[in-house]
């Protein structure tokens, strides 16, 4: 959806890329194919027709087991990084190996090698390296604070210790610093704890030790990638390039709560362990450290859920952007404009002048669906989408205005949330709306129907 400005499914990926031996299951729409399909374009094959200098590094994830489905095969000249979904951050090897361009690297012998560092790093020499006479799009998708829980050990003392207090303080210190940040609305309120996870004070004296532990090691992974972001912006500023370069900063989902257990996945030998279970497997059981639940509820803080679910802990991330030679907005100000990570793509074309094309090397493109952000970047009114659909794992979501719905394919049952006043998704109004919950019902159908959704075979991650 980010790369492409389309919906997910219609850009083939409905489900994540998985192995070659799993196909498409019988009956369900061309949305499942597990990887980018030629329908779509990315952001780099638009803005290279610009013109534009293309260059990746860090995460791919858009189908792996075929050349010609890598970055340089969808518009990036140059590419560094993983191309599947995970690996390990000290000894990325085999099919979770790291590439250069199309090129299979060995596994790393530097042993201070840390991915992040070494995405960050290529993304610099990308950038010295290329033509100044010429714009160039960067694309980092640092792959941090994916499982498996591998950090350096220096960045891991900042933290260890501060989490003893757990998971339901932390929680409120948070939403207190929010509500003084103007971050979010007070009418909202703090969702109960997940109930994936138990009260803090319910746990034994060495479980309380190692998920503080769990939650440093992630904490150390957002610290450094934060410190390699500076890298990247310090960089810019020496080559006199930071004011007129825009930056977008985003996460495509939250926190992640996998495997479903409060005390995390994988043994606890298993953190910062660089060939524990490879990059961690599917669930993270078989060596791929995770925090689990009640460290990603509190990441998630005030929402409900998390990554693969479609309540707002799941579907709702920052954006940040920064561009002091074309923005009209004040600097440090707070949008409460709602939008997609379908909204990059048009909006990367009015900033830069490229044009979406109707076909592309001999294939029909789908037409963007989605609105430029540039009016709000200019300081304009803008108003949000007056629909937005979801769907992902067997859950389907539908919104209009402020009103929300959602609920699972394979049952009939609605819940309604009115996000202006209970945005923490606390209190259910289905029962009290009914034909507003059968109008967002037919309209999610409709767009399921023509989106490539539907039909669907379910499949759902592991509870």
């Amino acid at each position: 959806a980010l790369l492409t400005g389309l919906y997910q499914h219609q850009a083939g990926m409905g489900i994540l890329a998985g192995p070659p031996n799993k196909p498409m299951p019988e009956g369900a729409s061309p949305g499942y194919v597990r990887r980018l399909n030629r329908d779509c374009v990315t952001i780099a094959e638009v803005l290279g027709q610009a013109g534009y200098a293309t260059y990746m590094t860090g995460k791919w994830h858009l189908g792996y087991h075929q050349s010609d489905w890598w970055p340089c095969q969808r518009g990036f000249d140059r590419f560094y990084g993983i191309v599947t979904g995970a690996s390990s951050y000290f000894k990325p090897r085999g099919d979770r190996g790291l590439y250069l361009d199309n090129t299979p690297l060995p596994e790393p012998e530097d042993p201070d090698y840390y991915t992040t560092d070494a995405f960050a790093s290529e993304a610099i020499r990308f950038i010295r390296e290329h033509d100044g006479e010429n714009p160039f799009f960067l694309y980092l998708a640092f792959n941090a604070p994916h499982w498996p829980l591998h950090a350096r050990e220096e960045d891991v003392a900042r933290f260890v210790g501060r989490y003893r207090s757990g998971w339901d303080q932390l929680r409120a210190e948070r939403w207190q610093r929010q509500l003084e940040m103007g971050l979010v609305s007070p009418s909202w309120g703090l969702s109960q704890r997940d109930d994936g996870a138990r009260a803090w004070t319910a746990l034994s004296e060495q479980d309380r030790e190692n998920l503080d532990y769990r939650m440093s090691v992630y904490a150390a992974q957002v610290h450094r990638m934060d410190w390699n972001i500076g890298r990247v912006v310090d960089y810019l500023r020496e080559q006199g390039q930071l004011d007129n370069t825009l930056i977008i900063f985003l996460s495509d989902n939250g926190a992640c709560a996998e495997p479903y257990t409060d005390l995390g996945g994988g043994n606890m030998s298993a953190i910062n362990d660089p060939y524990a279970g490879g990059a961690g497997g599917r669930n993270n059981m078989d060596g791929g450290s995770s925090y689990g639940t009640g460290w990603a509820n509190a990441s998630n803080t005030p929402f409900r859920r998390y990554k693969a679910r479609l309540f707002e802990g799941g579907i709702s991330t920052p954006l940040i952007i920064r561009w002091p030679e074309g923005m009209k907005t004040e600097a440090g100000s707070l949008s409460p404009l709602h939008g997609y990570l379908t909204d990059i793509m048009p909006t990367l074309i009015d900033v830069s002048g490229a044009t979406y094309p109707e076909t592309y090397q001999g294939h029909t493109i789908k037409p963007l669906y989605s609105r430029s952000l540039l009016p709000t970047l200019l300081g304009e009114d803008q108003p949000g989408p007056e629909w937005m659909f979801w769907e992902h794992y067997g859950e389907r979501a539908v919104r209009k205005g402020d009103w929300k719905a959602i609920g699972r394919l394979d049952s009939g049952e609605w819940e309604l949330y009115n996000l202006a006043n209970d945005r923490t998704e606390m209190i259910n109004l289905a029962g009290e709306h009914p034909g507003m919950v059968k109008e967002m019902e037919e309209k999610w159908t409709g767009w399921a129907k023509t989106h490539d959704v539907l039909p669907k075979i379910l499949e759902t991650p592991n509870q």
